[in-house]
């Protein structure tokens, strides 16, 4: 049968994360970012969302780059 593709949202770690309270160096390494510049790719849903809007000034959404 086929699958249903997944929504998925790519997340680019942009400022480092030291000098912050741990948990908010959780929610980076919990998005699996690791270096800076990394771009991940993690399903779109409220659980994602809601991590990426606790760290804004850490990470950003990149929009419409397909490879």
């Amino acid at each position: 049968m086929s699958k249903k593709k997944q929504n998925t949202v790519k997340i680019q770690y942009v400022r480092s994360a030291i000098g912050r309270p741990r948990h908010q160096k959780n929610v980076v390494r919990g998005l699996g970012l690791r270096r800076l510049q990394q771009v991940v790719e993690r399903p779109d849903t409220p659980e994602i969302r809601g991590m990426v809007a606790k760290i804004p000034h850490l990470v950003q959404i990149v929009e419409g780059e397909e490879s």
